[in-house]
């Protein structure tokens, strides 16, 4: 399997936001470049915390689940818990929600904004086990470049 360069990913990610202010285009490009640059994906994109929940923001993939309760799947036990989650196995994951039936492991990273969650990052792979330690630490290192493009102050 390809490997990640995730040091060159870091730095086209914050060179890829650096100077906007709309934050839509922000994360429309990251999961774009995310798309591009994983190999073994099948997900990339962002969900957003509004009104007390996440909802489907900026992504590359399939059509996904609009809405996505505080606890609930790997996203809003990763929101809720405030921790990034490596799910080799999301079958096994208690509470899984299958936006994708093709989906059969799972990154996701929270994003935060003055110490609130602001969303999450959520790569999904249709390989089982398709994320390696690398990958979740670098995936959380990318996390840090779209928080810091995103809210540079």
């Amino acid at each position: 399997m390809q490997k990640t360069d995730y040091s060159l990913l870091c730095r086209q990610m914050a060179a890829l936001l650096s100077g906007v202010e709309n934050e839509i285009s922000n994360l429309a490009n990251a999961s774009a470049l995310l798309w591009q640059a994983l190999p073994d994906i099948n997900w990339a994109g962002f969900y957003l915390m509004r009104n007390g929940q996440l909802e489907l923001g900026p992504f590359q993939g399939k059509p996904a689940c609009t809405v996505i309760a505080m606890g609930k799947g790997v996203c809003g036990t990763a929101a809720e818990k405030r921790e990034a989650l490596w799910v080799p196995n999301v079958h096994a994951f208690p509470g899984h929600i299958a936006c994708d039936c093709a989906s059969n492991a799972e990154v996701v990273i929270p994003l935060h904004r003055n110490g609130e969650i602001y969303g999450v990052m959520d790569i999904d792979s249709p390989t089982p086990g398709g994320f390696s330690q690398e990958d979740f630490q670098g995936l959380q290192a990318v996390a840090a470049e779209v928080e810091r493009g995103l809210f540079p102050y």
